[in-house]
């Protein structure tokens, strides 16, 4: 299949959902064209509202339109939400419990040739502390319009990031209906190995796995969405089964899955053989985007390494 867009099926998506509930708002900060909010206000021009460079006010404003009953959806690039406004998300939204989705795009070190200034790595960390808040990372286009969905429909605080780039399709639509905040999705059985993956890294793992089955290595893959609530049945389950466990994502290797992971294991004391795998403590560069995956050690070939070591 060809790729798709995430943040093409993030604005379509949010033209769906405001056709079906006019409580829906969208506010965005400049960056309507490039988080694809635009399409929602193009549709719904009086229930969209750029705020220009002031992020900080977008998401006071999405706070106050949230305590009149909207349902308002908070986008920009996610150096700016979370960065840049984390004493109003703190105050104005998870403090308050408001019903505030803020949905970032061009996330992680994949944003490329932009380079360190717009390369977000700690916005998982940053959010995943956050009392109330729920916390989402979607591995292809059709689960991020699933995501979207789950978010309109569920009340509260929620951070969802996309990166820049579009994706190879993972899902196929009707695969989708039954997921469920707090429950990750495997999306292969194994038991020699676990991988636990979010976003565009998934599909790395994917094709990992099928090196490694070539290779007599019979890996279980992991999609770890929901981050938080963290699926940690999940986890435990699989790392009683193979004892081996490798986690892969596009932030800071602190603060992110790896941590959850490593958190969980230790407090349950699991026996396993664990590596986590992320950028270093570090900040990008500019580059082109599968360049600067091969630096920071975070393509396929980089988990089938890590894997083996482990065996």
């Amino acid at each position: 299949m060809e790729k798709i867009n995430p943040r093409d099926m993030y604005g379509e998506t949010l033209v769906k959902l405001g056709e079906k509930n006019p409580n829906i708002v969208v506010l965005d900060a400049d960056l309507a064209k490039s988080t694809k909010t635009y399409k929602f206000g193009k549709r719904f021009p009086e229930r969209f509202f750029d705020m220009g460079i002031a992020e900080a006010n977008m998401i006071s404003v999405a706070a106050g339109l949230a305590s009149c009953g909207k349902t308002a959806f908070a986008s920009t690039f996610a150096v700016f939400v979370p960065g840049k406004v984390y004493d109003q998300i703190r105050m104005s939204v998870a403090y308050s419990n408001m019903n505030v989705k803020m949905f970032s795009t061009h996330a992680g070190v994949s944003v490329g040739k932009d380079g360190a200034s717009h390369q977000m790595l700690e916005d998982i960390a940053l959010m995943r502390v956050m009392p109330n808040m729920k916390v989402f990372a979607p591995s292809d286009p059709f689960q991020t319009g699933r995501i979207v969905e789950l978010m309109a429909e569920n009340y509260g605080p929620m951070y969802a990031r996309v990166g820049r780039e579009a994706m190879y399709p993972i899902y196929q639509k009707n695969e989708l209906e039954d997921m469920t905040i707090g429950r990750s999705i495997t999306l292969k059985e194994g038991e020699d190995a676990t991988i636990i993956a979010h976003g565009m890294m998934v599909r790395e793992a994917l094709i990992a796995h099928d090196t490694l089955k070539k290779q007599g290595v019979n890996a279980e893959v992991i999609d770890m969405w929901t981050i938080k609530p963290f699926d940690a049945e999940a986890v435990l389950k699989s790392a009683k089964k193979t004892g081996r466990i490798v986690t892969v994502e596009e932030h800071s290797i602190i603060g992110g899955i790896g941590s959850a992971v490593a958190e969980l294991l230790s407090e349950k004391k699991v026996n396993v053989t664990f590596k986590r795998m992320g950028v270093n403590d570090t900040f990008g560069e500019s580059g082109d985007p599968s360049d600067l995956l091969k630096k920071y050690c975070l393509t396929s070939e980089d988990i089938v390494e890590n894997v083996k070591k482990l065996m």
